[in-house]
């Protein structure tokens, strides 16, 4: 007799996408919000010079790094939300389906201002408006990205991990 072929679930991959959705309505509605308030206005301290809200646009990437090659951030961030649904929707386990998630809402919503903000399509610049202490300025897709690439770097080592005897 054949063995039936197994059922994949479709929840991980739901999870995935309700979460990459969030990300992506919450960073794009305080990216709106940034650039309708704080356009023109000193940095405004929330905790002293160590958090300060403060406007930017930035066309390159982490730091302002690569600022003349704004058309390449978006081809990477397109084949990044590409590769991301893909590995979505194999997640393993509802938290690395959460982790991609971040992932994929955040560069989602990068890819978004790339596309359509000034100066023109497929090399718009990202609304940062967070600002560490002078060290860098971002946006809720930048802590979306980082909490979720260290979610991933983290069930990764833990799944990699043999377990202990005392956990057997």
């Amino acid at each position: 007799m054949m063995d039936a072929p197994a059922r994949t679930s479709t929840r991980p991959l739901a999870v995935a996408l309700t979460v990459a959705a969030a990300v992506l309505v919450i960073d794009q509605a305080t990216k709106f919000w940034a650039a309708s308030t704080l356009a023109g206005r000193a940095p405004i301290p929330l905790l002293g010079d160590f958090l300060r809200l403060r406007l930017l646009y930035n066309s390159g990437a982490a730091f302002s790094i690569g600022r003349d090659s704004t058309w390449i951030f978006t081809i990477l961030a397109a084949v990044a939300v590409v590769v991301l649904v893909r590995l979505a929707s194999r997640a393993e386990s509802a938290g690395r389906a959460v982790a991609l998630a971040l992932l994929l809402g955040g560069a989602s919503s990068h890819l978004l201002d790339r596309l359509f903000r000034d100066p023109g399509f497929g090399v718009g610049r990202v609304v940062d408006f967070i600002d560490y202490n002078g060290w860098f300025v971002g946006n809720i897709a930048d802590i979306a990205l980082t909490v979720g690439a260290v979610l991933f770097f983290a069930l990764t080592l833990r799944s990699e991990i043999p377990p202990t005897r005392a956990n057997e």
